[in-house]
């Protein structure tokens, strides 16, 4: 997905600019690796944003290598520390708003530690979406793994999502973390609701992207084996 040598296939979507608008040249390429960085943005000002690739996908197994680099960007949320994502089943980033943070998804949240505490990576988070884990819906945006994995420093890590017919398994250094299935898109939610068509609110598939939550982190191979 990922040529190592610019960002075909890919267009940025930053909220408070449109599709396509790259600001403060957020995502760029430099020697094989895909990075994300805010050295241009002065405060970070509630910029979220995303990188999508331009396909939409269903069922698939996708693996990305990442890594945690440098500080986080001024004017952070308090939470932005060492703080990403890749997000799968998203709505079109066409459909985007353009001063929506983040699209209705569900989120592989990629976690850095600090060198002390535990900080596991791997989590789903479902922003205008629910799904099941272990038969029952989630209560919360963001649902820890079962198996807790943290990651400090400025290691690379593998992480790995894999999707077939609505079952979903979250993967990091090869290990299963977690597994779910059944994703909905949520009636009661704002720009959800709109995606329910003819009451239909299973999510079969969706786009790809990765986030700029004020973090720096880079990725290097984005791979995908489509089933």
């Amino acid at each position: 997905m990922f040529n190592g040598k610019n960002l075909d296939h890919w267009q940025p979507k930053i909220a408070g600019c449109k599709l396509g608008e790259n600001y403060g040249n957020t995502f760029r390429v430099e020697n094989g690796i895909l990075s994300v960085r805010y050295d241009q943005y002065g405060s970070f000002n509630n910029r979220f944003g995303a990188l999508y690739y331009d396909k939409k996908l269903s069922n698939y197994r996708l693996r990305v290598e990442y890594r945690f680099v440098g500080e986080t960007a001024p004017g952070a949320p308090s939470w932005g520390f060492r703080d990403s994502g890749i997000q799968y089943h998203g709505q079109d980033p066409k459909s985007i708003a353009l001063k929506q943070s983040f699209p209705v998804c569900l989120e592989y949240n990629l976690h850095g530690g600090n060198g002390k505490e535990e900080r596991p990576v791997g989590e789903i988070c479902a922003n205008g979406m629910y799904v099941q884990i272990n038969g029952k819906r989630n209560e919360s945006y963001c649902t820890l793994p079962t198996v807790k994995k943290t990651f400090h420093g400025d290691q690379w890590v593998t992480m790995e999502i894999d999707v077939q017919n609505g079952k979903i398994i979250h993967f990091v250094n090869g290990e299963e973390i977690l597994r779910f299935e059944n994703p909905r898109y949520d009636p009661k939610h704002e720009v959800a609701k709109d995606l329910i068509i003819g009451g239909n609110d299973i999510v079969k598939g969706g786009f790809i992207s990765l986030q700029s939550n004020s973090a720096p982190v880079d990725f290097r191979k984005i791979e995908i084996m489509e089933y």
